[in-house]
């Protein structure tokens, strides 16, 4: 990919050398005599020309090593220019030929004015026009009222118009249009050398195909090897997808962009948008990557989850799923839930994010964390958590008070946006504080059993069943131990919690005594 990005640079390079060649300077004009070559008949009319000869049949020029010819002419010798009619074709040396309906030369400044179906032909560069203006000195012809270029791949068209034999730049101006086999770039502003075929674009420019549409306002396009470096907020549009970055190097033939500086990948039909300061994108494979600063923001459901990773992926599946990886320090945030763990997986196939490696999982007052998360999703909002193999989950009653459930295996159940059942399985454990109508705590409430399960009201216990042969005792609140009043692996992880869609970004490790041994054990 890195050399791709340089490839793309020195194609860059190469079109503003070839742009500086424009702005070189222009050698003095020497004066030197037009001649008339040949003619069938010359003649005198005052009444129709006073200064004038009058020139019919097979007329030919010569000015230095070009030649011009036409049907008849006036030739003002005293002036050193002349008027020519009819069939005018120039010739200068073997590769510029200009054919037009009428000439105008000035012998003095070497500008030759030509009207009416005018065509100047360069090798395989044919221009067409109406009104074009020759300079043979800085050897460049331009047109003014609309004129269209042709060469071997592309045709160009606009209002204003200029080419140089020479330098092979053309310049276009105003209502420019290229068309090539593959696209269609509409422009304001386009430069254009047709020994490369590279165009530069440097005016509001929007690039349109079959497999796509492409906005810029700055940058160039190789239309031999279809690749282009676009610069100043460019975005390529494919299908529902919107590709955007300070700078792309985009590969058309590939399918391929890559992405430098405030990246974003917009899927308007999933709702989901990839951003960071570098990442790429296949339109092919719907596979897209993006890094330093990463973020997702999939926003289906009106209320957006903001997740951030050191490094995200996202493959779009027949175009109708999407799976999203992230790696390393992730950290979401939405309204009704937030998360930490170092990967995540969602694929909107199954409906499931899988939360590996230290998961920890907060709704509302609720803290849930284990070896892995499994979120189940219902037209995105949360239909129910699973936590496997160690499990744990925690409410915060008070400051230093905490219910808490532990077991082997723990499902949490939404309904809303909060937590309504809670069910733990495999050597279920839990710590309650009974709140009486006044708000007081009358204990802790400890138990053990096999199975477990609560159901919640208004985030408070409402209901309790614990089986088979469920243990369980009650300690007032006075004579509470400090040890009594946490399970094995309580850990409170407020601190690591996203606080806002910013507080995604922000770096917090977990305390080293809050590290869980994983015990699911009873103790003794």
């Amino acid at each position: 990919m890195r050399h791709f990005f340089l490839f793309l640079l020195f194609g860059w390079c190469v079109s503003l050398v070839l742009e500086a060649q424009e702005t070189d300077s222009v050698p003095a004009v020497r004066k030197t005599k037009v001649f008339l070559e040949h003619a069938n008949t010359l003649s005198f009319d005052k009444e129709v020309k006073s200064d004038a000869q009058i020139l019919v049949g097979d007329v030919c020029f010569r000015h230095d090593s070009s030649y011009m010819y036409c049907d008849s002419a006036y030739f003002y010798e005293q002036t050193n220019s002349l008027e020519a009619f009819s069939n005018v074709r120039m010739e200068q040396g073997d590769t510029l030929f200009v054919f037009g309906e009428y000439l105008f030369y000035d012998g003095n400044t070497q500008i030759a004015y030509l009207r009416d179906n005018v065509r100047m032909e360069n090798r395989q560069v044919t221009l067409f026009t109406d009104s074009l203006n020759y300079e043979r000195i800085p050897d460049i012809g331009y047109y003014f009222e609309g004129g269209m270029i042709v060469d071997s791949l592309n045709q160009l068209s606009s209002f204003y118009g200029q080419y140089s034999p020479t330098t092979k730049l053309a310049i276009f101006n105003d209502s420019v249009q290229l068309e090539n086999p593959n696209f269609t770039l509409y422009s304001d502003t386009l430069h254009y050398n047709t020994e490369s075929k590279i165009s530069t674009i440097l005016g509001p420019s929007v690039i349109v195909s079959d497999s796509g549409t492409i906005h810029t306002s700055r940058g160039w396009y190789d239309t031999v090897n279809n690749t282009s470096m676009l610069l100043d907020r460019s975005e390529v549009v494919s299908g529902n997808r919107i590709l955007s970055g300070d700078s792309i190097a985009y590969d058309r033939e590939r399918g391929f962009g890559e992405v430098f500086g405030n990246m974003c990948l917009r899927d308007t039909l999933q709702r989901t948008m990839l951003l960071g300061n570098y990442g790429y994108y296949n339109e092919k494979t719907g596979f897209a990557f993006a890094t330093d600063s990463a973020r997702c923001l999939e926003y289906s459901e009106g209320d957006t989850l903001f997740l951030h990773a050191d490094t995200l992926q996202m493959t779009t599946i027949d175009s109708t799923y999407r799976e999203i990886k992230a790696y390393y320090g992730v950290r979401f945030f939405r309204t009704d839930i937030q998360g930490v763990c170092d990967s995540m997986q969602f694929n909107t196939r199954d409906s499931i994010l899988y939360m590996y490696n230290d998961p920890i999982l907060w709704n509302e007052q609720y803290q849930l964390y284990g070896d892995t998360i499994l979120i189940y999703m219902a037209d995105s909002a949360v239909d129910y958590a699973h936590v496997k193999q160690f499990a744990f989950a925690v409410q915060q009653v008070d400051t230093g008070y905490y219910n808490q459930l532990k077991g082997t295996d723990l499902k949490a159940f939404f309904a809303g946006r909060a937590v309504r059942q809670i069910d733990v399985s495999g050597n279920a454990e839990s710590i309650f504080y009974p709140i009486e109508d006044d708000g007081s705590m009358v204990g802790l409430n400890a138990t053990k059993s096999g199975y477990l399960s609560i159901w919640l009201k208004d985030n408070k216990l409402d209901r309790l069943k614990i089986w088979p042969n469920p243990q369980g005792t009650l300690t007032p609140i006075p004579d509470l131990k400090p040890d009594q009043k946490e399970l094995k692996d309580f850990s409170w992880f407020d601190y690591l919690r996203p606080q806002s869609k910013d507080d995604i970004y922000v770096v917090r490790k977990k305390r080293v005594q809050d590290a869980p041994k994983r015990s699911n054990k009873f103790t003794h």
